[in-house]
């Protein structure tokens, strides 16, 4: 058991105990109490958690080495986008996709609708192949802005 763990429970024995002291009637202080220390020890372990891997980006970002996507939760390796990132996207395209579908039946009839099919097609495509990733992080290195 960690030496803070052991902590927080000497911290609810002592809450536990305090209520079969003052009885009922502060129990809902009592647990606020008990809750707000948890939630501190909570904010602590983050704050040190997010301290570290900043610190471990930093480190590579000196020692000139790229972090590495794949070491990431949720981002597959060389896309930088997550599933979830992904997922929104497709989700997006085929929501536009039903006003654009009506648009292009009504005005060109079905070769429309296969343009526009074919174009929402293409667009999914060459985001999930993740050319755009691979291009912005070619013009990041080379710091070419303008092209």
């Amino acid at each position: 058991m960690d030496s803070r763990d052991a902590e927080l429970k000497r911290e609810l024995d002592a809450t536990l105990q305090t209520r079969k002291e003052l009885g009922a009637e502060y129990e809902t202080e009592l647990v606020d109490s008990f809750m707000e220390k948890v939630e501190q020890r909570f904010n602590d372990t983050a704050d040190r958690q997010v301290r570290r891997q900043m610190a471990e980006e930093q480190m590579a970002a000196a020692r000139g080495a790229r972090p590495d996507p794949a070491g990431l939760p949720g981002q597959g390796p060389g896309l930088g986008l997550g599933l979830g990132e992904r997922f929104a996207f497709v989700v997006v395209t085929l929501v536009l996709a039903i006003p654009l579908s009506a648009i292009a039946a009504a005005n060109a009839g079905l070769s429309g609708l296969l343009v526009t099919w074919g174009g929402i097609v293409a667009v999914n495509a060459v985001h999930a192949s993740g050319w755009l990733s691979v291009l912005r992080r070619r013009r990041e290195t080379r710091g070419d802005w303008d092209a």
